[in-house]
């Protein structure tokens, strides 16, 4: 095998999360086809190409139609640039990434060897998510060779609808957020106490927590990082101690949390964060930096010694008056205990297990006579349970509405996710 052919509803150019950290790695072993959602209302159908890392080839589409993320109409004039593109760039040997179920129906003319569901996320219950996101996850689960996913609730939740379904939580890259040198020029004149969160600014989080918070406390100064998507930037809290930064770069990051006295984890308890696993509880952690947290299961379980947890407005304030109250012995000592943490995981351990998995579902798929034909339905077993389906049975389906947030990104650069 060859190529890793991705499907991602994400632009590899949004936050710098999960796809970026393990596709990057991944492109050491493999040659890595990065392929996003299409851009609207494009002037006529094409597809843009770029290479952000290594290796690493971001096929972008740009269609003429306006119906957001893999819609049924767009599916002919994609699926003509894909099979174009692979055909010129002789991509014949490959295993197919879903990042989404909804680009199913984008794959069913192609033959890999094999197929990997990396369930990030359940998209199912984000707001806007399309009716036939259900179906297709179904559809994904009998086809899929591996599925990965990104935290223990999530595997908890999915385990047992495939034979060989692997937790791989969210990592972290402990030298680049060690290797912070002096204070961020943004947070020059902002005084501190700095109490700060960097992600994707979304309904995901408890705008009551950051309002409440900033009230209570007009000396503490609010720092918020992060795109605004899928709510009305209108709608968010507006005091003088609140200060939206916007989108920044990954480089910067490490510079911006090092400067936060308190590092903030606000997320809403509802349908969206269910099975979350926040990239940046790790990302804090490596900068030495304590966090408050509301009650998000793969953050209390792992980590609910070090991280304070805390729902209400009121209870949360409180949280972060405590850390704030931490004399200097005490915050070495928990800076101490957050870099033993640090050191147990990384998203360079975390991609060798995941490449360490396709080989070996590769070479048994070599060893068994089916990789000279991928996922044939002549060959496959009947029970459908363990038997991965062909591509070509997996019906596309009416598609009203697709999840439109990560598709209109238009970031230059890389940032963190939440």
């Amino acid at each position: 095998m060859q190529t890793l052919v991705v499907f991602s509803h994400l632009r590899w150019n949004f936050v710098y999360q999960r796809p970026q950290h393990l596709l990057s790695r991944l492109a050491q072993r493999w040659r890595v086809i990065f392929i996003e959602e299409p851009v609207l209302k494009a002037g006529h159908n094409g597809l843009e190409r770029f290479e952000p890392a290594a290796n690493v080839q971001v096929w972008r589409p740009h269609v003429t139609g306006d119906a957001p993320g893999f819609h049924d109409d767009h599916l002919p004039a994609l699926q003509r640039m894909v099979s174009d593109a692979m055909t010129e760039d002789a991509v014949t040997d490959y295993w197919v990434w879903f990042y989404t179920p909804m680009a199913l129906p984008l794959a069913t003319d192609l033959s890999p060897r094999g197929v990997v569901y990396d369930c990030m996320d359940e998209l199912t219950l984000f707001r806007h998510a399309p009716r036939q996101l259900v179906q297709r996850e179904n559809a994904l689960f009998k086809m899929a060779d591996l599925v990965f996913t990104g935290g223990p609730s999530l595997y908890a939740a999915k385990r047992h609808r495939h034979p060989s379904v692997h937790c791989f939580p969210s990592s972290v890259d402990a030298k680049h957020f060690s290797q912070a040198r002096g204070e961020h020029p943004l947070l020059a004149d902002i005084a501190r106490p700095r109490l700060g969160y960097c992600g994707v600014i979304d309904e995901r989080l408890n705008m009551d927590l950051i309002d409440g918070m900033a009230q209570r406390h007009p000396e503490w100064q609010i720092v918020m990082v992060g795109p605004v998507v899928k709510i009305d930037a209108a709608s968010l809290p507006q005091r003088p101690n609140i200060h939206w930064l916007g989108q920044q770069s990954y480089e910067d990051l490490p510079a911006l949390i090092s400067g936060w006295d308190v590092c903030l984890l606000p997320f809403a308890l509802n349908d969206a964060t269910r099975f979350i696993s926040p990239t940046k509880t790790l990302e804090y952690m490596a900068c030495g930096r304590p966090s408050v947290s509301t009650s998000i299961k793969d953050v209390v379980e792992p980590y609910g010694h070090l991280v304070s947890i805390a729902d209400t407005p009121e209870d949360y304030t409180a949280a972060c008056e405590a850390v704030l109250a931490r004399t200097g012995e005490e915050q070495a000592a928990h800076a101490a205990a957050l870099s033993k943490i640090v050191a147990r995981t990384s998203w360079d351990a975390t991609a060798q297990a995941m490449g360490e998995l396709i080989a070996a579902a590769d070479q048994s798929r070599v060893s068994t006579g089916k990789v000279l034909a991928p996922h044939s339905a002549a060959n496959a077993p009947t029970n459908v349970e363990s038997a991965p389906l062909h591509l070509a049975e997996v019906a596309p389906g009416a598609a009203s509405s697709v999840l439109p947030a990560a598709a209109t990104a238009t970031a230059a650069k890389r940032a963190s996710a939440a």
